[in-house]
C-alpha cells in the first residue's frame, strides 16, 4: 500500500479517538483491513496510539471519565476485529505484567477498567479479576501468573481495608517482597497509601501507568 495511504488511515483512526468519535473506531479499522493494513500496524499505530492521546486528554482534565470509558469500548470494538487476524502471530514483548482488581466487598469497576485499558495500551499484560476480589485472590493470582506489580481497587471507606489485608495476605506468604503493590480510588489517598506501607499511589489511572514504569525501570537498573 502506497505510504500516503497508509499515513491517512492510521491518522484517521487516531483522529476519531481525539475528536471522540468513538463509533467511527471499528469501520475505519476495518477499513483499513479491507486496504490491506497489518493488523499488527493498525494496533500500534492506530488503535493504541489513539487511546493514548485519550488518555493524555485524561491526565490533563480535558476529558473526563465518560469519554474515556467509551474510548475504552471502541478500542475494545477495534481489538476484536484484530485479534482473530494476529492469532498464531508473534507476541510483542510486553513490559511487565499486572494483576489489577477492585476489593472484596465493593462492586465498582469504572476506575478499575480505565486503569486497565491504559495498561494494556501502555505494554502490559493486565490479569483483570474483577470486582469483589477477595485478598487471597490477588496474592494467589500474582504468585500463579509470576506478576511484577498487583494493583488493588477500592472505591468506598468501608473497603479501603481490603487494601490493607492484600498486603497482610503477602507478608503472611512470605511474599512481600516479591510483587509492587499500588493502591488507587476515589477514597484512596497518599496518607493511606503510606499507612498501610503500600508501595505506590496512584490519583488518577495516569498516575498507575507512570507507577508500573517507574517500578520496572529501577528494577531493570537493579
Amino acid at each position: 500500500m502506497r505510504d500516503r495511504q497508509t499515513h491517512e488511515l492510521l491518522a484517521n483512526v487516531v483522529a476519531a479517538f481525539v475528536g471522540a468519535e468513538f463509533d467511527q473506531v471499528p469501520e475505519l479499522v476495518q477499513r483499513g483491513l479491507t486496504a490491506g493494513l497489518e493488523p499488527q500496524v493498525l494496533l500500534d499505530d492506530g488503535l493504541v496510539a489513539g487511546i493514548r492521546e485519550v488518555g493524555e486528554q485524561f491526565r490533563r482534565g480535558q476529558v473526563y471519565l465518560p469519554e474515556m470509558m467509551l474510548a475504552a469500548e471502541a478500542w475494545q470494538a477495534g481489538i476484536d476485529l484484530l485479534e482473530p487476524l494476529m492469532a498464531g502471530r508473534p507476541v510483542q514483548q510486553v513490559k511487565g505484567k499486572v494483576v489489577i482488581g477492585t476489593v472484596k466487598g465493593d462492586i465498582h469497576s469504572l476506575g478499575k477498567n480505565i486503569v486497565t485499558t491504559l495498561l494494556k495500551t501502555a505494554g502490559y499484560d493486565v490479569v483483570d479479576l474483577g470486582v469483589d476480589v477477595p485478598a487471597s485472590r490477588f496474592v494467589a493470582k500474582a504468585v500463579e501468573t509470576r506478576a511484577e506489580i498487583i494493583a488493588v481497587c477500592a472505591l468506598m471507606t468501608t473497603t479501603m481495608p481490603q487494601q490493607k489485608e492484600v498486603i497482610e495476605h503477602l507478608l503472611a506468604a512470605n511474599k512481600r517482597e516479591d510483587f509492587y503493590v499500588m493502591v488507587g480510588g476515589a477514597c484512596t489517598t497518599q496518607e493511606w497509601a503510606a499507612q498501610i506501607k503500600a508501595d505506590g499511589y496512584g490519583a488518577t489511572a495516569a498516575d498507575a501507568v507512570a507507577l508500573a514504569d517507574g517500578y520496572l525501570n529501577r528494577l531493570k537498573r537493579s
